[in-house]
């Protein structure tokens, strides 16, 4: 009987970008401890340095006609949005109240879309009159922005939001293909453009999003191949020449053990070889990237304290003031089906030898065995006190939690 090999852990990936000095963990070269003693636990805290830098750096491998655009439902901070106005292209929104935010960042209301289902006519009208693209989700919402746009006297500019007849499957979360809220169906939008009359509308553009969080560089090359090729064919049958064709984003950031960043310089080799070659067959057609995760997530930190350690029939708790009203997708409670750890330390005794390490569950103040932040995870020794750091936090966590949930104070929110 032979033994069996013992599985070797997972690799976590830690972002880059955050130092440490005399064992505390940095951020825009300010201790997370003082930051902590400054403005009280929980909070979040972004630094926008490092966003600018994956902008600059995303620009800098994708060819020269592509236009960068921040999704801001990944993280809609006033602060933070008008900041990122300063370095992409464009602003989607999701929103009326995004919309507000998107308005006032200082960006030229031409470079905002609004995309979503259930669009409002407040909202529509709110559009209509800043002058931004709405991206029409259904003959229904076409034909009330038409209806509000004569009834301003004031055309309205749209594209079409796209189900295209693809899925693609490995994608994190699906956006397209087979039966969906979002978009309108490929096969039925000539036809749907026939029926509705176009005198109040500026046709613009095509707005095709597969899905989100693609770590594999295969397929976000099958989404991006299908994407042109339904581009391509929807501008021959619907007899338009688009302005835009918004291409979606979908890149991913390492959140779980085993996942790996991607290479963008493979990302960018990747792009140049179909958007060049797609330039040429729709010479008109400026290309969108619209990304959000995957430009601020990683710039981000959730910061909470150890209020109680506890042992409960062989295992170590640490019971923290944060918890999944303040970042739901930390918990899985965000579209996981396997509840998985993101990247965690103890930010105020980082570089703590192996041999001074502990396993422990750490969880939040509510009452619900939902509320947890991690699962038997490896760390420093913590104590009462100590500051538990959650990396990845930048997108999808202030206001993707019910922060009203059992009363607690809602979190703060730092840009640093």
């Amino acid at each position: 009987m032979t033994d069996k090999k013992a599985k070797t852990a997972a690799p976590i990936y830690k972002p880059k970008g955050f130092d440490v000095k005399q064992r505390q963990l940095l951020v825009a070269g300010q201790a997370v401890q003082s930051l902590a003693d400054h403005y009280g636990t929980p909070f979040y805290v972004y630094d926008h340095a490092l966003c600018q830098k994956r902008v600059v750096d995303l620009k800098a491998v994708m060819p020269d006609f592509t236009h960068i655009h921040y999704a801001i439902k990944a993280n809609p901070m006033p602060d933070l949005v008008a900041k990122m106005a300063g370095w992409v292209d464009g602003l989607d929104v999701a929103s009326g109240g995004e919309l507000d935010v998107a308005l006032v960042s200082g960006i030229s209301p031409k470079n905002i879309s609004f995309a979503g289902p259930a669009k409002q006519d407040w909202e529509l009208e709110k559009a209509l009159k800043a002058g931004v693209v709405v991206n029409v989700e259904s003959a229904g919402e076409l034909r009330r922005l038409s209806s509000l746009a004569q009834k301003h006297s004031q055309r309205a500019r749209i594209a079409f939001r796209v189900n295209p007849d693809f899925e693609l499957k490995s994608s994190g979360m699906k956006m397209g293909g087979g039966p969906k809220p979002f978009g309108i169906d490929a096969e039925t939008l000539p036809e749907m453009l026939r029926d509705i009359s176009q005198k109040w509308l500026d046709i613009e553009g095509l707005h095709i999003f597969t899905g989100s969080q693609n770590l594999k560089l295969s397929a976000i090359e099958e989404g991006l191949v299908n994407t042109l090729n339904l581009a391509k064919s929807l501008s021959r049958e619907m007899g338009i020449s688009f302005k835009h064709v918004n291409i979606g984003g979908g890149l991913g950031v390492p959140y779980f053990p085993g996942d790996l960043p991607l290479d963008l310089g493979e990302v960018g080799a990747l792009y140049q070889k179909h958007l060049n070659k797609a330039k040429q067959e729709m010479p008109g057609v400026q290309f969108i990237m619209e990304l959000g995760r995957f430009l601020v997530a990683e710039a981000g930190l959730y910061v909470t304290r150890v209020v109680d350690k506890k042992q409960s029939r062989g295992k170590t708790f640490l019971a923290c003031d944060g918890g999944m009203h303040h970042h739901l997708s930390l918990s899985g409670n965000f579209g996981q089906i396997v509840r998985r750890n993101y990247p965690l330390d103890i930010a105020n005794k980082m570089t703590t030898p192996k041999q001074d390490f502990e396993t422990v569950d750490i969880v939040g103040p509510l009452c619900t065995p939902l509320d947890r932040l991690g699962d038997n995870v490896s760390l420093p020794r913590a104590e009462v006190g100590d500051l538990v750091v959650v990396y990845q936090s930048g997108a999808y966590g202030f206001t993707a939690s019910p922060q009203a949930f059992l009363g607690h104070q809602p979190p703060k929110e730092v840009l640093l």
